[in-house]
């Protein structure tokens, strides 16, 4: 019997390994613009959040508006380099159709991401099936993570009370909005680059901590 009657999962860093191409991508046209960093500062600086919600912070650091055209720029040729080298967490795609069969499919993706973006990665890694007519874009939603409206806006179309439902999550501005929704949040904390660590997730309240795909499954 499961424990929850949704689970809602985030896409970037929980279902896919994408953190590392579009955080190149991002450095790369911020030094352009003036705002050299290292890949592992752009990293830290931009875990979890969307670029355009950062504007105050590039343009402080660049001295240029962040204009539409440019975001539109980021996000070509993000999806370009997505499209070339994505690929899944590991273990991810199984244990999301596992979730889904336990789950008689009550489950969502909620990302902080754009709907363009969501979708192409989870085409990418062969798990959009699981979620048809159950993806929702923090870009869509009146606040994007940290703020709780796309996991809110999931539990509603779902039918589900959020203090119902499982949010698996890796870094903290998405733990942050699971939280804030009421949910039970699974923190996945593999370690390395591109993820909150566990001493973060445990920090912000975060109790159920994971470390490997394969272990999620069981733990819902």
């Amino acid at each position: 019997m499961p424990l929850f009657d949704a689970v809602l999962f985030d896409c970037d860093g929980v279902l896919v390994d994408s953190e590392p191409i579009t955080n190149r991508v991002l450095r790369d046209l911020l030094a352009r613009r003036g705002w050299d960093m290292t890949l592992e500062e752009c990293s830290r600086i931009f875990l979890g959040k969307a670029v355009k919600d950062e504007a105050a912070l590039i343009e402080q650091h660049t001295g240029q508006p962040l204009t539409t055209e440019w975001l539109q720029e980021f996000w070509r040729q993000r999806n370009l380099a997505l499209e070339r080298e994505l690929g899944p967490i590991p273990g991810a795609p199984q244990a999301v159709r596992a979730i889904h069969a336990a789950h008689g499919g009550r489950i969502a993706c909620a990302s902080g991401a754009d709907r363009r973006k969501v979708v192409l990665q989870l085409e990418k890694v062969g798990i959009l099936d699981c979620f048809d007519g159950r993806i929702f874009s923090g870009h869509e939603m009146p606040r994007s993570k940290p703020a709780p409206d796309v996991y809110l806006a999931a539990a509603a179309a779902l039918g589900a009370d959020p203090e119902r439902c499982a949010v698996v999550e890796d870094t903290v501005t998405g733990a942050t909005a699971g939280l804030a929704a009421g949910a039970t949040v699974f923190g996945y904390c593999p370690g390395g680059p591109g993820h909150s660590s566990a001493q973060q997730m445990r920090a912000l309240g975060v109790k159920a901590l994971f470390h490997d795909m394969a272990e999620l499954p069981a733990l819902l």
